[in-house]
């Protein structure tokens, strides 16, 4: 608690190696409010400059952190190949609405080794017509691989767009087993 009496935010943040690059990790009490591909020096600076303003708190850098440690471990374990399923606390509050809606049938519908189009995603939150807005929803996922907007795909049997880059959707879901592995 603060000087007033008040629950005081806190944001710790780690960044931890894996097979689709540096991952930046970020959590609240309430849990993992952030994932972020790429996480070069530049990348890393203006994503906490994001949640120090629209978290109120300035993140502290704290690889130990009992918030995170938990995160990590699951990550590592995913990358292993030995963790289908994150199990993690989430903190949502970097996204609402229509968005936070699409993400949460996501995160509980679709499955470590399967796919869903644009379109039945939309369908499946009552907004058939809504395909393109799934996508927006998909490019603004604060927690990218834990809700697996890499499992999004076009109804054509087109990859789709990614955040993250085509590379590492690529990756993604061929450690999930949906692709094969690239030759080279």
């Amino acid at each position: 608690m603060d000087s007033q009496g008040q629950n005081e935010q806190r944001v710790v943040w780690t960044v931890v190696g894996t097979d689709i690059g540096p991952l930046l990790l970020a959590a609240t009490q309430d849990g993992l409010v952030n994932v972020v591909f790429h996480a070069t020096d530049a990348v890393r600076d203006k994503t906490l400059d994001r949640l120090a303003s629209r978290l109120g708190t300035e993140p502290v850098e704290t690889p130990d952190s009992p918030l995170l440690a938990e995160a990590i471990r699951q990550f590592e374990a995913y990358f292993a190949g030995d963790r289908r399923d994150f199990e993690l606390p989430l903190d949502w509050s970097l996204i609402s609405g229509f968005n936070r809606q699409v993400l949460r049938e996501l995160a509980s519908g679709v499955p470590y080794g399967s796919v869903v189009g644009y379109g039945d995603l939309a369908g499946r939150v009552g907004q058939p017509r809504a395909a393109q807005a799934v996508g927006v929803a998909m490019g603004s996922n604060p927690l990218p691989v834990v809700v697996p907007c890499h499992r999004v795909v076009e109804s054509d049997g087109g990859i789709g767009g990614f955040g993250g880059g085509l590379e590492t959707k690529r990756k993604l879901l061929a450690l999930e087993g949906v692709l094969p592995e690239p030759l080279f």
